[in-house]
């Protein structure tokens, strides 16, 4: 089979993932099988780049999180979690549960390992709002957020829905690298590279509310979505309708 020069070279670099038309392929002109391997592993969770960053992720003594619109994957439960990766086009059924395992082993190598690092989370509360799957999964999700917000080396704050410098990317900074994530893929930036992202994630907790403010509005939007979630008769309530009890319980 032909294949395109540079998109083969991408390949190679581990930049892009192989198909499994192309590992075979590649494996039976230069022998072994590396190429047939290297499929397997990047059609996992990892986008491609993210291998790396999750080695530093895995070292880092300190960690700064940010991700616009949904909670972000270090905290996320476990049916949230699917039920976002089930939206992707195209993932079957495999790919789902293998990105799943990844994601929820990415938890516990990071935030449960025997010496974790200092991590501070910036939560977009229009994350709270919106609903990933149920209102059943989403009262889970609040707990567990309060659960990690309890834990001494974390500190959770929600950021309110105002105008910020953000809303395009989610990125995790580690130590002196970060991750970057936008619709298309990631990159992993290190050294000087990521000057100005301490700063930007500096710029939203000082937006945010306070640690007990946060932790109040969570245990509110616990008790909403728990209210959304009961037999009822008549139209089902939306994640419109939660904001509304939301901003009504803060007045």
């Amino acid at each position: 089979m032909e294949v395109n020069a540079a998109h083969l070279s991408r390949i190679e670099r581990g930049t892009r993932p192989p198909t499994e038309a192309i590992a075979l392929a590649a494996d039976r002109v230069f022998g072994g099988d590396d190429f047939f391997e290297l499929y397997e592993e990047m059609r996992t969770w990892a986008p491609p780049g993210f291998r790396d960053f999750a080695e530093i992720e895995e070292r880092a003594l300190m960690l700064r999180d940010w991700y616009p619109g949904i909670v972000t994957g270090l905290l996320q439960i476990s049916d949230y979690a699917e039920t976002l990766l089930k939206t992707s086009p195209g993932a079957t059924a495999e790919v789902i549960a293998s990105r799943l395992a990844s994601r929820m082993e990415r938890q516990r190598r990071v935030l449960f390992r025997d010496e974790p690092p200092t991590a501070w989370f910036v939560v977009d509360e229009m994350a709270l709002y919106r609903r990933v799957g149920s209102a059943e999964i989403m009262v889970e999700q609040c707990r567990h957020l309060l659960e990690v917000a309890s834990l001494p080396n974390v500190t959770v704050q929600v950021m309110p829905p105002v105008e910020h410098p953000a809303n395009a990317s989610g990125f995790v900074i580690a130590d002196d690298s970060a991750w970057c994530e936008s619709v298309k893929g990631g990159y992993v930036y290190t050294g000087e590279t990521i000057t100005p992202l301490p700063a930007l994630f500096d710029t939203l907790r000082g937006e945010c509310l306070k640690v007990s403010e946060s932790a109040a509005l969570l245990e509110r939007m616990t008790s909403t979505w728990n209210r959304l979630g009961e037999p009822r008769h008549g139209p089902t309530r939306t994640a419109v309708s939660a904001s509304k009890s939301a901003r009504t319980a803060r007045s």
